[in-house]
């Protein structure tokens, strides 16, 4: 057949040359760019799952980035509280050496306190001025807020981390479920020769969580005039003594840990003479149960239903959403089903440690105040106490209140130091970590998906361009056919 009105042969090979020129394009265009997709026709499917991935490796990337954010900001604040640290060890030993009274003059003892004095300011200034990129890290603008406590029932709350999820505050019930207890032996003071004395003379051991040391009575000695020796040394040993009634010593003396809880205990060996001398472990209780050691009892108490770890006084309940100290006062520490609420308002510090924003990945830090009103605690007092004026300064005679007050306030801030480093050891590092890894996984699962493959790309940019050039010539033989019937006119 001759036609020439329509060249079949040459549309053909038109079409051809067409596909030709289009997959060579696409070879060229995937080879300039990198990419295996470069827009929603190359593969749609493909197209999605990439775009997910490209969103994932994105915040995976940024949570990395916000863990050493995070941790630049903890190394500044472990900075600050390390020189804190530093100017409390200093007070300390001003203390020991003020409480040197024998050696040391008046003067000396005042120039010791305008150095504390100093010290005590800086503590402050630092707790004031410490800050990264204008964010306040210890004058308390990073601790939790809480309304609602009674101060008769609880002495001291610290919130040391809780995720608020999607409420605005976090109410706490808390609910003594075993009391604590102090350390306790009895001593009857009912004898018969001396009533509300000793019978016997002896000489005594006694030991307490703190220290020990021995007594020596004579017989007759009061069951009062033991009680005060006892008490005398109650710092050193940490335990003291009371009549079980003040206006009948003959009830008997009750010997106690100054201290609750499973660390305190009371101990008392006879070394010599004192066979009439035994302790009880109550008032009523049989002489063949005699009991020379007692050891007292931790709080047991629940927190939102959940059962805190008791210490003594104090609770500490640690959940994925909430991390909660709380020290009870006596009264309600000692006493069964006693309850107290309070709540958590706002507060701390939250950081993003994961590429979703859900509470699960997220950690809301608490970092308090360190100013020398807020270093110490409710029982020994605070810092700022030491200064000139205070309560408890070295001009008042107060060596010995001073360092306890110095002793919880170094606690205090070896405490957050160390919680710091934890968090940053053990949550921002780990997580860094566990986030680079996955960022390696999902780069690599995108960069199946939507990067090209140069070495199958340049093969099929040479099919390709050998597919072009031969449409191209077909393209120009079918248009010269039409030519030969020509030849028929002739």
């Amino acid at each position: 057949m001759s036609r020439i009105n329509t060249n079949v042969s040459s549309l053909v090979a038109r079409n051809n040359l067409d596909r030709s020129t289009v997959d060579l394009n696409t070879r060229l265009e995937r080879l300039s760019t990198g990419l295996r997709i470069n827009r929603g026709s190359d593969d749609p499917s493909g197209l999605i799952a990439s775009e997910r991935l490209r969103s994932e490796i994105r915040a995976t990337d940024q949570a990395v980035d916000n863990a050493e954010r995070a941790s630049n900001v903890i190394a500044t604040t472990e900075g600050a509280l390390a020189e804190v640290s530093s100017l409390l060890t200093s007070i300390k030993a001003l203390t020991i050496q003020a409480a040197n009274t024998g050696a040391f003059s008046p003067a000396e003892i005042e120039a010791n306190q305008l150095e504390i004095d100093s010290a005590v300011q800086s503590i402050t200034r630092i707790s004031n001025t410490a800050s990264f990129a204008g964010l306040n890290l210890l004058d308390g603008t990073l601790g939790f807020v809480t309304s609602g406590v009674d101060q008769t029932k609880v002495n001291d709350v610290f919130v040391r981390a809780a995720n608020f999820g999607l409420d605005s505050s976090i109410p706490l019930e808390v609910s003594v479920l075993a009391p604590a207890e102090k350390a306790s032996l009895f001593l009857s003071g009912g004898n018969a020769s001396f009533p509300g004395g000793l019978e016997e003379s002896v000489t005594i051991e006694l030991a307490g969580s703190v220290g020990g040391t021995t007594f020596s009575f004579i017989s007759g000695t009061s069951m009062a005039d033991v009680a005060t020796a006892i008490n005398q040394v109650r710092d050193a040993t940490g335990v003291s003594a009371r009549l079980e009634n003040p206006g009948t010593p003959e009830d008997g003396l009750i010997i106690e840990s100054t201290g609750y809880g499973d660390d305190a205990f009371v101990s008392v060996s006879v070394l010599d003479g004192g066979d009439s001398f035994v302790t009880l472990s109550s008032p009523g209780a049989p002489v063949a149960a005699a009991l020379g050691r007692d050891r007292g009892e931790d709080v047991l108490a629940t927190v939102n239903g959940n059962v805190a770890e008791g210490k003594g006084l104090g609770l500490t309940l640690a959940t994925p959403t909430l991390d909660v100290e709380l020290v009870l006062t006596s009264g309600t520490a000692t006493t069964l089903n006693d309850t107290t609420e309070f709540t958590i308002t706002g507060g701390g510090a939250l950081f993003q440690v994961g590429p979703e924003v859900n509470s699960l990945q997220q950690v809301g830090f608490g970092i308090g105040s360190i100013a020398a009103s807020r270093l110490g605690n409710a029982t020994v007092g605070v810092l700022s106490s030491i200064a000139t004026g205070g309560g408890n300064s070295l001009v008042e005679g107060k060596a010995r209140e001073a360092s306890d007050i110095i002793d919880a306030a170094s606690e205090q801030v070896a405490t957050l130091r160390g919680r710091l480093g934890a968090f940053e050891r053990n949550t921002l590092d780990a997580g860094a970590r566990s986030q680079q890894a996955a960022l390696e996984n999902l780069s690599a699962a995108e960069s199946s998906i939507r990067d090209a493959d140069f070495a199958e790309e340049s093969a099929a940019l040479t099919r390709a361009q050998i597919l072009q050039q031969a449409n191209t010539s077909t393209l120009a033989l079918a248009n010269q056919s039409a030519q030969n019937v020509l030849s028929l006119l002739q």
